[in-house]
């Protein structure tokens, strides 16, 4: 019998190229002569060409066309003066592939307004802030009332001074000087979980210091070996928490702050009947002695008390608002924050109080921590009537000179501000005036009379111009020219780009809203 394959040789041409595919990859089997078993042929194994063939028919990915939002949202991001450095840059790298994919997987990639969405890196920090509060509020339940009274330390009173000393000047209110409303408080901080609810007000348990630095494995074997390792069945419950509001019975007017590790006990809760004498008489303190450590203290311990009261009525806006204000004098924006965070949540029951007065503190205080989408989201509950009340109408007409980079207008606006937002600007008119004074040093040369800083600047004098310039080692670039003194713009270079720089990339404030 002769061999009939089919299958085409190496070698072999013609009509049989033509027809089958020439295939390397074969063992030729003899012709079998007999029943007998044949010996077991091994496959071949796949060669080079094949993957390769197989590799070419995979389509290439298709390359997206980035909008030009979603690039100059990316640039954005990477900017030196947007870096937190809290957060690691592969990280951030990673939320803002995140965010692109998401936004490119269902389709809402051009719908986005990307010039408002929050940067890579400040979704992290909100995230981490997130899961701090979360983990406050329900990480731990509070230990046996005899465990607790032997792990609670009460804090001291914080002696705070503030860092910057506060100048008398006319175009500043004092808190005094103001007309006080009332305001609300919120729920018990011990069951609260709300994001709304300041963190130094809401219960705290246990410090994590107080914990046994020991493992639990050396403790068990302790155990074991002075009780043989018996274990009761049976364990102490602890005590319900008293899930209403506390009414109390305390009649002593001052009380320290102590924050809550517990349910309170209502003897040591003041009812709003002597928090109303408590509050005229520290506001008499106050004008006296003008004592910030003692004062905010005082304070705090009312608003603790009005919280576990579930109190919320005009008598607790105005507790809220005199402190508002008092902090803002002092220049204690954390105090402030948390007061302010209150307040929007008792205006928004409709209860009476300084409403638009502290919409405008609320929009300078946005401006002074750069939080874009914070400020918008303060714009977009304006209603168009009180966009014309005058506080409101300064602060957005601050927001749109700073947008423009309209520093002589700026200044005007900073040497008229209603009400105590004077307090606020003062926060960071100081990196306006070092953007301002880069830009009059690339915008006039040679030189220009130090006369026209001071009055371009708002300062009070030459000599404090002067001195701003020499604080920026600015030494070289004041002249004196027969009676007057000049400042060389035109020498300055790159000089104030620095410390502009600094000062635009960092905004340290605790208890933001």
């Amino acid at each position: 019998m002769t061999n009939t394959s089919t299958w085409p040789h190496a070698g072999d041409s013609g009509d049989a190229d033509q027809r089958h595919p020439q295939i390397t990859a074969f063992t030729a089997v003899p012709v079998r002569q007999s029943f007998a078993a044949r010996a077991p042929v091994n496959p071949p194994h796949p060669t080079n060409n094949q993957s390769a063939s197989m590799v070419s028919t995979a389509e290439p990915k298709k390359k997206i066309d980035w909008p030009e939002s979603v690039r100059s949202y990316v640039q954005r991001s990477f900017l030196p003066a947007n870096m937190i450095p809290e957060v690691k840059r592969d990280e951030m790298e990673a939320k803002l592939k995140e965010a692109i994919s998401k936004a490119n997987d269902t389709g809402v990639m051009y719908t986005i307004n990307w010039e408002t969405m929050e940067l890579p890196q400040q979704m992290i920090q909100n995230e981490r802030k997130q899961a701090l509060a979360l983990q406050q509020i329900v990480g731990q339940y509070p230990l046996a009332s005899q465990q607790f009274a032997q792990s609670f330390d009460p804090p001291a009173i914080p002696a705070w001074q503030p860092s910057i000393p506060v100048t008398k000047s006319s175009r500043k209110r004092k808190s005094s000087d103001l007309d006080e409303k009332k305001l609300p408080d919120p729920i018990p901080p011990w069951r609260s979980g709300q994001a709304g609810q300041p963190l130094a007000n809401r219960t705290t348990f246990a410090d994590q210091e107080a914990a046994p630095k020991h493992s639990a494995k050396p403790q068990k074997e302790k155990r074991q070996k002075y009780d043989g390792g018996y274990k009761s069945t049976y364990r102490i419950p602890s005590p319900p928490p008293n899930d209403g509001p506390v009414k109390g019975t305390c009649e002593n007017l001052e009380k320290r702050y102590l924050r809550l590790t517990a349910p309170p006990k209502p003897e040591l809760v003041r009812p709003e009947r002597v928090l109303r004498q408590t509050l005229e008489l520290l506001k008499r303190k106050w004008k006296q002695d003008q004592n910030y450590s003692y004062i905010c203290d005082q304070f705090k311990s009312m608003r603790q008390d009005l919280t576990v009261q579930a109190i919320k009525n005009d008598f607790a806006v105005e507790v809220y608002e005199i402190h508002a204000r008092i902090a803002l004098e002092k220049g204690d924006l954390g105090e402030y924050n948390q007061c302010q965070t209150q307040l929007k949540a008792l205006y928004q029951l409709g209860l009476k109080g300084k409403k638009i007065e502290f919409k405008a503190y609320r929009i300078l205080y946005f401006i002074h921590t750069a939080n874009r989408s914070a400020l918008n989201d303060a714009l977009a509950d304006l209603t168009p009537t009180e966009k014309k009340e005058r506080a409101i109408k300064h602060a957005l007409d601050v927001r749109s000179a700073l947008a423009l980079g309209n520093y002589h207008r700026f200044f005007r606006l900073y040497n008229d501000t209603p009400n105590m937002g004077a307090y606020l600007l003062d926060k960071f008119v100081r990196r306006e005036r070092l953007a301002a004074l880069c830009n009059i040093s690339k915008a006039y040369k040679p030189s220009v009379p130090l006369r026209f800083i001071a009055e371009e600047l708002y300062f009070e004098s030459d000599v404090e111009a002067a001195q701003f310039v020499l604080d920026l080692n600015g030494q070289s670039l004041l002249e004196e020219r027969q009676d007057t003194i000049v400042f060389l713009s035109g020498k300055a270079g790159q000089l104030f780009e620095g410390p502009k720089k600094e000062a635009f990339s960092r905004v340290d404030i605790k208890g933001q809203i």
